[in-house]
């Protein structure tokens, strides 16, 4: 072997090892199995998603993958245009590769179901009763059982407001049961993070009791950007164990006899949840409350407000003292010009 040869063997070969070890290791990433936290992990695709926009879901949903190689593989792959929206359900063994096909194709087996933002227990139970493809079984559990499967730590009082409002991906066939068990391990998870975010000027003493004023704020709220400030309000009531007199409470506590609209003996009838008649939060959540929610009412505005009106356009009226607060109840409900 000549000297030419021999220095383009050298040359040669340890580029095309390296070369070949790229290709094996990215051959053995595209075909690899993803790390599932769980069995199944569901992934809602938005209209107009892109690959990059795509693995921040799934990194979010907690699934390692790397973003900038998921790209590539759709671009390379002539997949990235082909991305149609809607739910998919990531399985154990599922690759990058074979994730991309599915929403390339568009292979929506899962079907989906959302928990609104403010709803009840009861509101949830019909979305699932009505739901065509889940398996009804919450007849054969009673609400003492469900409690504590959902429950564990046995800080709730009830099962109202355990379970987060989300939109849920499912196999046909799913239990009702099962989609409640996974809305309350989410719903559990996000309160862990947010009560280790609290803010310490909050009076909140337990997690249970972030849930409880996160869903009043959650139906007191007409507009996003009252909720620090309504939760702020509640806030400092509670720290002069003032009443919270919030009506949403109230009507929850009528339950199935609340008429549409709230009467005067409505407000003085005594319930537990009536907190116009009784100190202090109520004893469950009256609501699945959201993110927006449970932040408001853990990290609430600081500010001398008491009272607060709704002034009929989503927003509110605060005020600091009664006399001020009854000027804009006449403003805003009796009509009278200010």
């Amino acid at each position: 072997m000549n000297a030419l040869n021999k220095l383009l063997l050298y040359l040669v070969l340890p580029l095309i090892l390296l070369v070949g070890g790229v290709a094996a290791t990215a051959y053995v990433w595209v075909n690899g199995a993803l790390t599932l936290p769980t069995e199944r992990v569901d992934i809602l695709v938005p209209p107009g998603a892109t690959p990059s926009s795509i693995a921040q879901l799934i990194n979010q949903a907690g699934v390692p993958l790397n973003a900038q190689g998921f790209v590539a593989l759709a671009r390379l792959g002539e997949l990235d245009t082909k991305i149609k929206a809607g739910g998919y359900q990531l399985s154990q063994g599922d690759s990058p590769l074979s994730v991309l096909r599915r929403m390339a194709l568009g292979d929506v087996t899962a079907r989906q179901i959302t928990f609104v933002e403010g709803w009840n227990l009861r509101q949830i139970r019909a979305a699932l009763a009505q739901h065509a493809d889940i398996k009804q079984t919450l007849g054969q559990v009673s609400d003492a059982d469900l409690l504590k499967r959902v429950n564990p730590h046995g800080q709730a009082s009830s099962l109202e407001g355990l379970f987060f409002p989300d939109t849920y991906i499912f196999s046909i066939g799913t239990t009702d049961v099962e989609l409640l068990e996974r809305a309350a391990r989410t719903q559990q998870k996000i309160l862990e993070r947010a009560w280790a975010n609290r803010a310490p000027n909050s009076v909140l003493k337990t997690p249970y009791e972030a849930l409880i004023l996160a869903s009043i704020v959650e139906k007191e709220t007409g507009q996003a950007a009252d909720r620090a400030r309504i939760a702020g309000v509640f806030n400092n009531r509670l720290r002069i164990n003032m009443l919270l007199q919030t009506d949403p409470t109230v009507i929850y506590g009528l339950g199935e006899i609340y008429s549409g609209k709230l009467r005067k003996q409505d407000l003085t009838t005594d319930t537990p949840y009536n907190t116009y008649t009784r100190l202090g939060l109520p004893p469950g959540p009256i609501a699945s409350s959201g993110r927006a929610a449970l932040a408001a009412a853990l990290n609430p505005e600081k500010h001398n407000y008491l009272y607060f009106v709704a002034k009929g356009d989503g927003s509110s009226a605060f005020a600091v003292t009664l006399p001020e607060h009854n000027k804009n109840v006449a403003v805003y409900i009796l009509g009278r010009k200010p």
